[in-house]
């Protein structure tokens, strides 16, 4: 595929691939660019994680893209395109990240194929598309003076909840 190169390995071990894809869309409000247009920047990361439940912080790769992208104010959006992984901000703290496995498991959807209807399809991942549900699958950041504009301690996580094949996120990145 043009414009995509394999990374890797992830943190989790496993294999992501990236793909950019630069757009200029028309835009009403105030904007330097010409014929009233606002940047845009397409970028999609792959992942394919070793284990059926992993946190990724992707963090740099988001901070990778505004910068690729010249947009000095706006918003980046970053969503998991798969219904059973998920894309959230929180802090990059192991025990954290142990507490919110434990949680989704223990708590809101044990993996358990026997418990859930859906399953009864054929599938058996239920409980991955409601920890999706639960976390989320998007979040949208501020960016300011070029960088995201987080508090403290903030990261963003891709959330793997029934991995070992191929998924991706896009990072779409829009503003002046």
């Amino acid at each position: 595929m043009s414009g995509c190169r394999q990374e890797g390995p992830a943190a989790s071990g496993g294999a992501f691939y990236i793909l950019s894809v630069p757009t200029v869309v028309p835009y009403r409000g105030a904007s330097p660019l010409p014929e009233g247009r606002m940047k845009s920047h397409t970028h999609y990361l792959w992942f394919e994680t070793r284990k059926q439940q992993e946190i990724i912080d992707i963090t740099d790769e988001v901070e990778a893209q505004v910068a690729a992208s010249g947009v000095r104010e706006g918003f980046v959006l970053v969503s998991a395109m798969h219904i059973t992984a998920s894309v959230f901000v929180n802090d990059h703290e192991s025990g954290l990240w142990r507490d919110i496995l434990d949680w989704l498991e223990g708590t809101i959807a044990p993996w358990d194929p026997k418990r859930y209807r859906h399953n009864d399809t054929g599938e058996d991942n239920a409980a991955a598309h409601l920890r999706s549900l639960t976390v989320g699958h998007e979040v949208i950041v501020p960016i300011t003076a070029g960088r995201l504009d987080f508090g403290p301690w903030q990261r963003v996580f891709y959330g793997e909840w029934d991995g070992r094949r191929r998924k991706r996120v896009i990072i779409k990145v829009l503003g002046d």
